[in-house]
């Protein structure tokens, strides 16, 4: 009988702090500009939108930032989760490579997404905020986002893709569950949705899109704040959770990672994934950080390096990522969740930089991945995380054609049991 190499970290090893990957960059980023002004945006406006807590995490280049007990006490029911080695998907690859993946999809909601959403949330609870207003794309962040708040008695709004709230409707009702309100975007709600609407009643819609929409929102009002799912300094700085724990996991196994992989959008899951590894690659020990993402939104692999809206409408602070306009509506693909026009601006200039690289994937690819993981492994895995687990068979092929040992690890950053249609 094959050994089911599943490697736990205890309770207490939980990390008590998220990493900053900013504290150990030889390089500074270029800061947010006012779209208005074209200079660095002040405090004051993105205040506005955001609270204070968040912004002190965004500012920040300290090395560690610790995580409230509160928000430990909520990753406690989930965290930490598992690193497990593929040996069904070795032996049928035929591979001299060993293979881990990081399991996020144990998480209340189902994805990484959790992670950042439990932080968001008591941030906003801890200032008195009662209302979230966010954006969702295939639905993970928003229901992460609905449960986390539904914890400290916060109520979400969340505006959907068009395309994904058609097609996933079984994310809707998770929303619903936890008490968020789910609007199908483009909408007549707000001013910039009803722009979109002018050309299209069926406009497919898009992430820049439905942040237009979020954003519009909050600024009519001062009573809720905007939360962010992917893109922003702080969202990738909660997630480093998932690598911290990795490495601590392949410690306990002797093992050190040769290949990093997690599947693109915005940025989240990836530069959680990834971020911990990054001083390693700078130390020169050659350790490959792939981002994985679909052809059909190409953002790292053909996107222009310029500042850019994060958003449609031109509501957010420009920002300098790699992007394919703020204009792009991407097809509707079943990766809702990396339909986005930009990459984080840390993704971007880790890319630039060349301490990072970019794979773009076909549609059938990853769902042909996607499929022999779940008859192998037993786990049937989001459409997201199919990127992942392409690129990871693809670097396992390529070490079996070289008689390379490699030590591949990628994040499966969700499972698709609400995404079976994708499948179909």
């Amino acid at each position: 009988m094959r050994e089911r190499i599943r490697i736990e970290l205890k309770p207490e090893e939980l990390p008590k702090s998220w990493y900053n990957v900013k504290a150990d960059l030889p390089f500074s980023l270029d800061p947010p500009l006012d779209p208005e002004t074209n200079k660095p945006i002040s405090g004051e406006k993105l205040a506005r939108i955001f609270p204070l807590g968040v912004l002190e995490q965004e500012m920040s280049t300290d090395r560690l930032i610790p995580i409230p007990e509160e928000v430990l006490d909520e990753y406690a029911v989930f965290r930490p989760t598992p690193l497990i080695r593929a040996t069904r998907l070795e032996e049928i690859l035929e591979t001299p490579a060993r293979i881990y993946y990081k399991y996020e999809g144990v998480s209340p909601t189902g994805s990484h997404k959790t992670n950042t959403a439990l932080a968001q949330a008591f941030i906003n609870y801890r200032e008195g905020i009662k209302t979230l207003v966010t954006e969702t794309g295939a639905g993970q962040w928003g229901s992460a986002l609905a449960y986390a708040a539904s914890k400290f008695g916060m109520t979400v709004k969340a505006f959907m893709v068009r395309t994904s709230y058609d097609s996933k409707p079984m994310r809707k009702y998770m929303m619903s569950l936890f008490g968020g309100d789910v609007v199908a975007s483009p909408s007549k709600e707000t001013a910039s949705g009803r722009k979109f609407l002018q050309n299209s009643e069926n406009h497919s819609g898009s992430l820049g899109i439905a942040i237009s929409e979020a954003i519009d929102t909050v600024l009519q009002g001062d009573q809720a704040k905007y939360s962010l799912g992917s893109v922003l300094d702080h969202v990738l700085l909660h997630q480093t959770v998932i690598g911290l724990e990795i490495r601590k996991q392949l410690e306990m196994v002797g093992e050190k990672a040769s290949i990093v992989i997690g599947c693109h959008g915005g940025g989240s899951n990836f530069g959680g994934t990834v971020f911990p590894f990054v001083a390693e690659k700078l130390a020169g020990n050659g350790v490959r950080l792939i981002a994985a993402e679909p052809t059909a939104c190409p953002t790292l692999t053909r996107g222009e390096y310029r500042y850019d809206n994060g958003d449609s409408a031109g509501f957010t602070p420009l920002l300098k990522m790699y992007t394919l306009g703020r204009e792009f509506i991407p097809p509707s693909i079943h990766a809702g969740g990396l339909r986005y026009h930009g990459a984080a601006p840390l993704t971007s200039r880790l890319l630039k930089e060349g301490i990072i690289e970019a794979q773009a994937y076909e549609q059938e690819e990853i769902l042909k991945a996607g499929r022999l993981f779940s008859t192998i492994e037993g786990i049937i895995p989001a459409p997201e995380s199919n990127h992942a687990i392409a690129a990871a068979i693809r670097e396992a092929e390529s070490a079996k054609q070289d008689k390379r040992q490699e030590t591949i690890v990628f994040n499966l950053s969700g499972h698709g049991l609400l995404d079976l249609a994708a499948y179909g």
